[in-house]
């Protein structure tokens, strides 16, 4: 390799980092630390939900841990960056989306399927909504940054 293709080769690492970055200035950054606790909050309850009383709601204890997953994926995209990662995070804002509403949804209409709350469960009240407003927020937030 001479020494042009090796500058070359620099600046377009040096570009790409650049790119990278743009998911996570500004509001992206909260998305960031948003999803990083929702990330926390899923898996340590399911964990523990899962580890101690499995079998009095399976169910329930599963799609927590789930959502958590969900949330970290997201997270890592996030902060990952570049076009492959915002699509990544789009589609799984939008798939976290429909997890909150069918899950919400099924909650209100059918609570016995659900002897225990969910991080999805009516619509994340017992997260402050956070799980409804989090994937509008972070869809609003990345089909901006496409344009």
């Amino acid at each position: 390799m001479t020494s042009g293709e090796a500058e070359m080769a620099t600046s377009e690492e040096a570009g790409e980092r650049t790119r990278r970055t743009r998911l996570i200035k500004g509001p992206g950054m909260l998305l960031v630390w948003l999803y990083g606790v929702m990330v926390v909050g899923a898996v340590s309850r399911s964990a523990v939900q899962i580890s101690t009383e499995f079998e009095h709601a399976p169910l329930a204890y599963s799609l927590s841990a789930v959502a958590g997953l969900v949330y970290g994926f997201i997270t890592y995209s996030l902060v990952r960056g570049g076009e492959t990662a915002r699509k990544a995070a789009l589609v799984c804002c939008a798939a976290e989306l429909l997890g909150v509403l069918v899950v919400g949804t099924w909650t209100l209409v059918e609570p016995s399927a659900f002897p225990d709350a969910t991080v999805w469960s009516d619509y994340g009240m017992g997260y402050l909504f956070i799980p409804v407003l989090l994937p509008l927020s972070a869809v609003y937030w990345l089909r901006k940054g496409a344009r």
